[in-house]
C-alpha cells in the first residue's frame, strides 16, 4: 500500500481512532496485556502523558483522513539513567494488517527516535506473535531476552519477548 500520508497524531483528531484501535487489540489478541477496553477519559491522560514527556505519536492516514494504525514510544523505566532507552508499539488497525503499514509506521518512529538522541529502542511482545517478531528482527531488532509466564489473559500464561535495536544517537551522551 503506497496510497497513505503520515501524520502526528493529536488528541482532538485521532484519539477516538486509537482508541478504537487499542480496544480491539485488547479484547481480541494479546498485544496488549490489559483485560478491559479502555474509555475515552484513559486517552485524555495517555495523549498528556506522550506531550508532557516529548513522545512522538505517529499515525498513517488514508486519503479520506482515516487512520488506520498509530505508533509511539514512551520511557522505558522511570529512573534517570534510562533517558536515553525508550519503549514503543505499534498498533495497526484489524482490517489494515498485513500491508506494510507496521513497517511504515517503526520506521517512522526510528527516525523520530534518532532525531530525539535516543540510544535503545525496547519492544516488549508477546511471545507467540509471531507477525510482529518477525516485523522486528526485519527493522534490525534483536531478541535480548524473555520473561516466560509474566502476563496471564484468554485462561493461559503469556510469555514477553524483548527485542532491542541500537541506535548510533546520542553523538555526546552524558550523565545527570
Amino acid at each position: 500500500m503506497s496510497d497513505y500520508t503520515i501524520v502526528h497524531c493529536t488528541f482532538e483528531r485521532h484519539a477516538d481512532a486509537i482508541l478504537e484501535i487499542f480496544n480491539e487489540a485488547i479484547v481480541n489478541s494479546t498485544a496488549l496485556y490489559d483485560y478491559k477496553p479502555r474509555t475515552s477519559q484513559n486517552m485524555v491522560g495517555w495523549f498528556e502523558a506522550k506531550h508532557a514527556g516529548g513522545f512522538p505519536v505517529i499515525g498513517i492516514e488514508d486519503p479520506d483522513g482515516v487512520l488506520l494504525g498509530f505508533g509511539s514510544y514512551g520511557s522505558f523505566r522511570a529512573w534517570p539513567a534510562y533517558k536515553y532507552t525508550v519503549e514503543h508499539s505499534v498498533y495497526i488497525h484489524e482490517d489494515h494488517r498485513g500491508k506494510g503499514l507496521g513497517r511504515v509506521v517503526m520506521q517512522e518512529l526510528i527516525a523520530a527516535a534518532r532525531q530525539n538522541d535516543m540510544h535503545a529502542m525496547m519492544g516488549g511482545i508477546d511471545a507467540t506473535n509471531s507477525g510482529s517478531i518477525a516485523l522486528h528482527e526485519r527493522l534490525g531488532f534483536r531478541h535480548v531476552g524473555t520473561l516466560p509466564q509474566v502476563g496471564f489473559k484468554f485462561g493461559r500464561w503469556l510469555d514477553l519477548a524483548f527485542y532491542q535495536l541500537l541506535l548510533d544517537t546520542p553523538a555526546q551522551p552524558v550523565d545527570g
